[in-house]
C-alpha cells in the first residue's frame, strides 16, 4: 500500500506520525527510560502519558503497543523498542485494525457502562493473534467518577497478558488511586530547534518551497506542540506556486510582522498615541487582527523583561538576528516597573478587546492608554519628585515641616483614654484570679472611666445596646457605679433603666444611671466622627500630602492610621509574651 493510501491525499501530520521510537521528536529522556524498561524485561502493567496537546501521548501509546507484541520480519522475534513495522502485528496496529489493540476515547465513553462493555468484560480472555491485550485509553480525564473505581481492581491486579496505556492533557484530574498504579511519562513541549528541524524535514521531503523565517513562525505559532506545527506547515505549503515566505504566513495567521510590533512597541513606549495609532490601523489594514497585536505586544513586553533579567534569552533560533538585537537594546533602555506596568495593562486590555463588540475601537482605546502611562514615573520616583518638590504653605494650626507622625488627632474631651489592658485570660469586669473578698464600692472601683462600661458592653456581646449607647447617649457625668447622661432625640425612653439592669446582672453590684435634661457632651458616634475629621483636616495640611493631591486632582486619601493604630496593631501580630511556668522540682 503506498504511504498516503488509496483514499488520495493524507495530511502530514498523519503521514509523518513516528512508527519507531527513533522517529520521536525532543522526548529523549521518555525514549532513554522504556528502552532500559524493555531490554531489561521490565515492562509496566499500566502506562500515563501526559502532555500538551501534539506532544505524541497517543502515537507513543501505539509505538509501545507495536513493541510489546511484534515479532520481527522473521516471525521470531520478541518484545521490541525497535519494532520492526513488518509484521502482521506493526502493520495492524499501525493502520488501526488490530483486534487485540483496543482504543477508547473517553472524551465520548466516560461512563461506567462503556468502561464495563469495552474493558472489563474482555480483560479475562487470552489475545486472539498478539503477544500481549492492550488497551489504550485516550483522554482518560473525561472517565466518570463511578468508571474509574470500577476499573481499578483490574488495573492493580491485571491479568498477564494485558497491558493498559492511558494518555491525557489533564494529568490533575486523574484520581490519584489511578496515577498510583501507572508507570507516568511526561511528554515535554517541542523545543524550537527540534520543530524548525523536523518541519524543514518535512517541507523538503514533500518537495515544498518554504523559507525559513516562515518556518520559524509556524513553530512559534505552534507552542510546542508537533502536531499544530505539521498542520500549519500543511497550510502554509497550500498557498500556492512558489516559494512560501514569512508574509504569506503571517496573512494566513493573522499576525503582524514582528518587526513592525517592536516599531509599534517602541512608539508605545516612547509615548507617541498619534504615531501608535497610525501603525496600528495600518497593520489593520494589511488584515493583522488587533486581538493579534495585542497578543504580540504582550509577547515581546514579555520577551523584553525576560531578556532584562537573563540576557542569553534573546538567544532565540526562531527571532532573526536583527530582532535579537533590538530586543537587547530595548531591554537596556526600559526600567524594570515601567515593563511589568506594561505588562499587567497589556493583559487588562486583552480581556478588554474580547469582551468589546468591536475588537478594533477596543485596541485602539488600549493603545492610547498605553502610551500616556508609558511615560509616568514608577512609585518611588514620584515619592521622590515629590520629597524634593517645595513644600507648599502650611494649613491653618500646622506648621509646614512637620511630620507625618504629628498627624494624630487628640481624643475629644469628655471620654477617659481606653482602659489599661486586662491581665491576660480575664475578661473586662472580672475580678482578680484568687477568691478574694471585696466590697461592692471596691468592686465598682474597677470601671475607672465609662469606656470601661463600654468594654463590659462589647465583651458581653449585647450589640443592641452598645448601638444604642454609641448613637443616643450624651455623657454628663461618670462616677463608677453612678452614670447620668442627656439621651438624644432618638434614646429609647427605658433606655437607663435596661443599661442599669444590664450593668447589675453582669458586675452583681446596683449602678445609678439616671438621665439629666442638660450638660451632656456628644455621643461616642459623634467624636468618632469629629476624631476622624480632624485626622483628615491634619492629613490634608501636611505638605507631602498636599504635593500629592496638587499633582493628582482626582486622588483621595482612602485610609489614615496614627501611629499609636499602627503600633498597636504590630503589638496585635506579635507573638505574645509566655509566662513563666512553675517548676515542682526548683530550689526554694
Amino acid at each position: 500500500m503506498s504511504e498516503t493510501g488509496e483514499s488520495g491525499y493524507q495530511v502530514l501530520a498523519r503521514k509523518y506520525r513516528p512508527q519507531t521510537f527513533a522517529d520521536l521528536v525532543g522526548q529523549a529522556a521518555m525514549v532513554r527510560t522504556l528502552k532500559n524498561a524493555f531490554a531489561a524485561d521490565r515492562i509496566a502493567q499500566a502506562f500515563i502519558m501526559t502532555g500538551i496537546r501534539g506532544t505524541g501521548k497517543t502515537t507513543t501509546a501505539r509505538i509501545i503497543a507495536k513493541g510489546m507484541n511484534c515479532i520481527g520480519a522473521d516471525g521470531a522475534g520478541g518484545p521490541t523498542t525497535e519494532p520492526c513495522g513488518q509484521c502482521e502485528h506493526c502493520r495492524a496496529i499501525a493502520e488501526g485494525r488490530h483486534v487485540d489493540v483496543l482504543e477508547m476515547d473517553a472524551a465520548s465513553n466516560t461512563g461506567i457502562d462503556d468502561i464495563r462493555n469495552q474493558v472489563l468484560d474482555s480483560v479475562a480472555y487470552a489475545p486472539s493473534s498478539a503477544r500481549f491485550k492492550v488497551y489504550i485509553v485516550d483522554e482518560v480525564h473525561m472517565l466518570s467518577k463511578s468508571a474509574f473505581n470500577a476499573l481499578l481492581k483490574t488495573l492493580e491486579e491485571p491479568p498477564a497478558h494485558v497491558k493498559f496505556i492511558f494518555a491525557t492533557t489533564e494529568i490533575r484530574k486523574v484520581p490519584v488511586t489511578v496515577l498510583s498504579r501507572c508507570q507516568r511519562f511526561d511528554l515535554r513541549r517541542i523545543e524550537p530547534e527540534d520543530m524548525l528541524a523536523m518541519l524543514r524535514r518535512i517541507a523538503d521531503a514533500e518537495g515544498g518551497q518554504i523559507t525559513d523565517e516562515a518556518i520559524a513562525l509556524l513553530v512559534r505559532a505552534s507552542e510546542g506542540s508537533a502536531r499544530d506545527a505539521q498542520s500549519l506547515l500543511d497550510q502554509a505549503l497550500s498557498q500556492g506556486v512558489g516559494e512560501t515566505g514569512a508574509d504569506a504566513v503571517r496573512a494566513m495567521l493573522g499576525l503582524a510582522d514582528r518587526g513592525r510590533v517592536l516599531d509599534l512597541f517602541d512608539m508605545v513606549m516612547r509615548g507617541d498615541a498619534a504615531g501608535a495609532l497610525t501603525e496600528l490601523s495600518a497593520q489593520y489594514a494589511d488584515g493583522a487582527d488587533p486581538v493579534a497585536v495585542l497578543r504580540d505586544l504582550a509577547e515581546v513586553c514579555h520577551w523584553v523583561s525576560v531578556t532584562k533579567i537573563t540576557p542569553e534569552a534573546a538567544d532565540d533560533p526562531t527571532v532573526p538576528p536583527n530582532e535579537r538585537d533590538r530586543g537587547r537594546t530595548m531591554a537596556e533602555a526600559l526600567a524594570m516597573p515601567i515593563l511589568a506596568r506594561m505588562w499587567q495593562m497589556l493583559l487588562k486590555a486583552l480581556e478588554e478587546v474580547a469582551q468589546a463588540p468591536n475588537a478594533m475601537m477596543a485596541a485602539e482605546m488600549a493603545i492610547i492608554r498605553l502610551t500616556h502611562v508609558a511615560d509616568l514615573p514608577s512609585p518611588g520616583e514620584l515619592v521622590r519628585k515629590l520629597k524634593d518638590a517645595p513644600a507648599p504653605p502650611g494649613g491653618p494650626g500646622t506648621s509646614a515641616g512637620a511630620p507625618a507622625g504629628q498627624m494624630a488627632a487628640t481624643r475629644p474631651s469628655g471620654y477617659a483614654a481606653p482602659p489599661p489592658s486586662a491581665p491576660r485570660g480575664t475578661p473586662p469586669g472580672a475580678g482578680p484570679v484568687a477568691a478574694v473578698q471585696v466590697s461592692p464600692e471596691e468592686a465598682l472601683a474597677r470601671y475607672v472611666s465609662f469606656d470601661h462600661v463600654i468594654e463590659l458592653i462589647r465583651s458581653n456581646r449585647d450589640v443592641t445596646l452598645l448601638i444604642e449607647i454609641e448613637n443616643t447617649l450624651k455623657l454628663a457625668r461618670y462616677s463608677p457605679g453612678r452614670i447620668e447622661f442627656e439621651p438624644t432625640s432618638d434614646a429609647a425612653p427605658d433606655l437607663a433603666q435596661r443599661l442599669g439592669q444590664r450593668l447589675q446582672s453582669w458586675t452583681g453590684n446596683r449602678w445609678a444611671v439616671s438621665v439629666v435634661n442638660e450638660g451632656g457632651g456628644p455621643t461616642i458616634a459623634e467624636a468618632r466622627d469629629s476624631e476622624k475629621q480632624a485626622l483628615e483636616e491634619a492629613a490634608m495640611a501636611h505638605p507631602l500630602v498636599k504635593a500629592v493631591l496638587e499633582t493628582f486632582p482626582q486622588a483621595r486619601i482612602a485610609e489614615i492610621r496614627t501611629p499609636d493604630q499602627i503600633a498597636a496593631e504590630a503589638a496585635v501580630e506579635a507573638l505574645p509574651e509566655v509566662e513563666d511556668e512553675w517548676d515542682p522540682f526548683e530550689d526554694d
